[in-house]
């Protein structure tokens, strides 16, 4: 099961990511996770929300380029090899990652991936029968 993830366009430049996530409060949409890369001259956050539609509709309303896309997230156990596990059956169903980050829920003792492929209805499909925990965005967090 996919989730929608929300790539938001930066400037590479001092206030431009709390800008973001200001807006984002301020509309109350809560951010459950994040991963921001960079370039010199623009930068690309890439953010799970509570409430797809709504950020990005905040987003486009604040001036923000933002765009959907796709994503897996699977709950693997927070401790060692866990990240292994998960990533032995991808590599068993011949999938390659694009990226992925992670989310770590301390107090459950889990940790959340939130991984990119390039084909997310057929990485589904090979990764159905692996006993793996796919999360649905109502789950994260």
């Amino acid at each position: 099961m996919s989730i929608k993830q929300i790539s938001v366009f930066l400037e590479n430049k001092p206030g431009t990511l709390n800008h973001m996530t200001r807006v984002l409060a301020e509309g109350g949409v809560d951010l459950r996770a994040l991963s921001l890369a960079e370039t010199s001259d623009y930068g690309i956050a890439r953010i799970i929300v509570d409430d797809v539609m709504k950020a990005t509709a905040i987003l486009k309303d604040a001036d923000f380029v933002a765009s959907l896309t796709p994503v897996l997230a699977y709950e693997i156990p927070n401790e060692p090899g866990g990240l292994n596990k998960l990533l032995m059956q991808f590599t068993e169903a011949a999938i390659n990652i694009e990226y992925m980050y992670s989310c770590i829920i301390a107090e459950k003792r889990e940790a959340y991936m939130i991984i990119r492929v390039s084909d997310v209805q057929a990485a589904e499909a090979a990764l159905t029968d692996r006993m793996l925990k796919a999360l649905s965005s109502d789950k994260i967090l």
